[in-house]
């Protein structure tokens, strides 16, 4: 087993991201761990900003133009039309998630849940391209293995044994891809691991796969 990170430059673009599949697909058994697309994580900490600060009509305006950035990268990503309305599908169910946060109240756990939509698009773009590619590949959802404890610390069994149960679930693979950086908390409320979060994830998601790499 091996753990392989890549941050946000390194599936930056639908080229970078084409990159990125054709170095995972090397035929040994890898858990592939990745940040949200460049420049993903500050747009979502602006619109954040701006939600708390009342400003919603800006908000949803950045919101707006982010979806068409992502539209852009669909359209280069995949060849095929129907994988492209199936992923514009997807990429809407995310950001209208967001449009919704323009219509209520915003509080610090509702941030937490805007900023991890940047992972969650950004791991569900490559799976889908390869299952496009035709290249078996499973998707580990972090929010279902990755917590931290009370004091803000891993809890390292419940990640070494949920980790396990979902590659159990999901049958055997030699590729599994995960998000970087987001995590639940002792709550169950999502949380993240900060600023360099995703190779936290990696190194943790290491740890609990006793990997070799």
């Amino acid at each position: 087993m091996r753990v392989i990170k890549f941050g946000g430059t390194s599936v930056g673009s639908a080229d970078r991201m084409k990159k990125v599949a054709s170095l995972i697909k090397d035929g040994n058994e890898n858990v592939v761990v990745l940040s949200a697309m460049s420049g993903t994580t500050n747009s979502l900490v602006q619109i954040a900003n701006y939600l708390f600060e009342k400003k919603n009509d800006l908000a949803a305006q950045l919101i707006e133009g982010l979806r068409l950035q992502y539209f852009a990268v669909v359209k280069e990503l995949f060849e095929k039309s129907e994988s492209q309305e199936k992923m514009k599908e997807l990429i809407n169910s995310h950001f209208d998630f967001l449009v919704s946060f323009t219509q209520d109240s915003f509080t610090i756990h509702e941030e937490k849940a805007v900023l991890a939509q940047g992972e969650l698009i950004s791991t569900a773009l490559l799976h889908y391209y390869l299952e496009d590619q035709n290249i078996n590949s499973r998707l580990l959802p972090a929010l279902q293995f990755m917590r931290i404890d009370k004091d803000l610390e891993p809890d390292y069994f419940y990640i070494k044994e949920n980790l396990k149960r979902l590659r159990e679930e999901q049958g055997e693979c030699k590729l599994y891809i995960t998000q970087g950086f987001i995590c639940r908390n002792a709550k169950g409320v999502i949380d993240n691991l900060k600023r360099g979060g995703s190779d936290y994830t990696a190194s943790l998601v290491g740890v609990a796969t006793e990997a070799e790499e």
